[in-house]
């Protein structure tokens, strides 16, 4: 990003209307495929009595998991940018087909690792190229085009605790395969877009589409640029572990102080997930009135007294605090990765790959880190410990205000 680099983007044909049907479509594959994903840490409690597997086993799943898509992520966003992949989104969600068969049958431990391996390589394949689909259909309401297909993930991810409490519970370890027929779904649909997603691309080609070159940025933008994006992941960070301890942990905090069933936990983390998913949504309208850095710096910083006191509150009033959570603290979700691709612009899967990749890979990492943490101090110790990651959110004092961002390609 230095004097002489500059950001290559696309001029992207002009649309009058936004195509919904697409939007839709993509938000509701996103939410068949991170309910998908959900069904792993929904499985954690149904393993840990079944295998009898430790806490640090069951965060070496969610690593499994999640840490093939935080790495694939970027490089298939990086790949796309380049070359688009359209055939590529019914592709990888055959790979998620695939494991979760593998996962409802799986014997050991071992193949349960492989089995999450697949789903997290399907995962990594979607999220930049579906991200690329929502930006092409947009039009001119980019930012509902957002909203619309981040709060389908966040949605299916909401679904675990349900998925948990009326499939799992009663059918064990082979109710997974249920599940199959939901990535099936999800893989005609997304042959569906595949099409649209070709024929919007060759009538592009044909139109003669040109590249518009955006200005170079000086030397003292461009440090400001790398310190801005290595912030943003930081906070990222910070977001990602507190939300990895509540969904893969906070069931078995629950149950052991509240003296609640597996059901009923899982309630807890349906509020905590669904909140999320409202936030998400409100989020991006929130920051186009507010301003993205003081959505980012109001989520974090908001979150946190709610979070410290989490632990030491009575049943009754941790459930409505945990809702409470989910909502402010999931308002900066879609904003981060606005305001990473707005930060690097031109490079709308690479920056969509790199924030929500990221997401994944620190969740991955904090569930290993969290769960050891719990087999060594216990987990009501761990809960209270993870309730102070949120005040790290202080740091979005030290990003750039959303006016000097837009001055960076003045």
């Amino acid at each position: 990003m230095g004097q002489s680099a500059a950001v290559i983007q696309p001029i992207q044909q002009k649309q009058k209307t936004t195509t919904y049907k697409i939007l839709f479509i993509i938000g509701l594959c996103h939410l068949l495929n991170d309910s998908l994903q959900a069904v792993i840490p929904a499985m954690f409690p149904v393993l840990e009595k079944s295998m009898g597997l430790s806490f640090t086993q069951l965060g070496f799943i969610a690593f499994s998991l999640n840490i093939v898509s935080s790495i694939l992520q970027p490089v298939i966003g990086i790949m796309a940018d380049k070359k688009p992949m359209p055939f590529a989104l019914p592709i990888g969600l055959s790979f998620t087909f695939i494991g979760i068969l593998g996962l409802s049958f799986a014997p050991s431990y071992e193949w349960i690792i492989a089995s999450v391996l697949l789903m997290g390589f399907g995962s990594a394949v979607f999220h930049p190229e579906g991200s690329r689909v929502a930006y092409m259909a947009a039009g001119p309401r980019r930012g509902l085009a957002q909203s619309i297909y981040q709060v389908g993930g966040n949605t299916g991810q909401a679904l675990a605790p349900l998925i948990t409490a009326l499939v799992l519970v009663p059918l064990g370890q082979k109710g997974a395969a249920w599940f199959g027929l939901v990535a099936a779904v999800a893989v005609g649909f997304l042959y569906y877009i595949a099409l649209w997603y070709s024929n919007n691309l060759n009538e592009q080609q044909r139109s003669g589409k040109k590249l518009q070159r955006v200005k170079p940025v000086n030397h003292t933008a461009s440090k400001s640029i790398k310190r801005a994006l290595v912030l943003i992941l930081f906070l990222i960070f910070a977001r990602s572990w507190y939300i990895s301890g509540i969904t893969n942990y906070y069931s078995f905090f629950a149950i052991d102080k509240y003296g609640l069933s597996i059901k009923e936990a899982q309630i807890f983390l349906f509020a905590f997930l669904v909140a999320g998913a409202i936030g998400t949504f409100f989020g991006g309208p929130l920051a186009d009135r507010f301003g993205k850095k003081n959505i980012i710096f109001s989520s974090m910083l908001g979150t946190a007294p709610l979070s410290i006191l989490l632990p030491f509150v009575p049943t009754g009033l941790a459930f409505v605090m945990i809702t409470i959570i989910g909502f402010i603290l999931m308002l900066s979700f879609s904003v981060t990765v606005v305001y990473a691709q707005e930060l690097v612009p031109g490079k709308i899967g690479t920056m969509a790959g790199l924030t929500v990749g990221l997401a994944f890979g620190m969740g991955a990492v904090g569930s290993v880190g969290i769960g050891s943490l719990a087999d060594l101090i216990g987990m009501p110790q761990t809960i209270m410990i993870i309730g102070l990651l949120p005040l790290l959110g202080m740091f979005t004092l030290f990003l750039p205000s959303d006016k000097r961002l837009q001055s960076f390609y003045k």
